[in-house]
C-alpha cells in the first residue's frame, strides 16, 4: 500500500518541478525583454537592447527546458526495474 502512495509522490514531485520550470523559462523571456524594453527608452536605441533581451530571455529558455528535462528523466524509476546489470 505504501508502493502507491510514494509513486503518488514521486509523480506529484516531479509535476511541480515541470511546473515551476516551465514557469520560470517563460519568465526568464519577459524579464529580459522588458529589461531591454527599459534600456531603449532610457537609451534612445530602441529597438536594439529589446531584440537583445529578447535573445538572451530565450536563450535562457532553452538552457532552462534543457536542465528541466535532465532533471527529470534522472528522477523516473528505471524501466521495468531491471537494473541493466548482465
Amino acid at each position: 500500500m505504501t508502493d502507491g502512495r510514494d509513486e503518488n509522490g514521486r509523480t506529484a514531485r516531479r509535476q511541480g518541478a515541470a511546473y515551476q520550470g516551465a514557469l520560470e523559462a517563460v519568465f526568464a523571456i519577459l524579464i529580459a525583454g522588458g529589461i531591454g524594453y527599459w534600456a531603449d527608452s532610457r537609451l534612445g536605441t530602441s529597438p536594439w537592447l529589446l531584440l537583445l533581451g529578447f535573445a538572451i530571455g530565450f536563450g535562457s529558455f532553452v538552457l532552462r527546458l534543457i536542465r528541466l528535462g535532465r532533471q527529470l528523466r534522472e528522477s523516473e524509476p528505471p524501466a521495468g526495474g531491471m537494473s541493466g546489470e548482465g
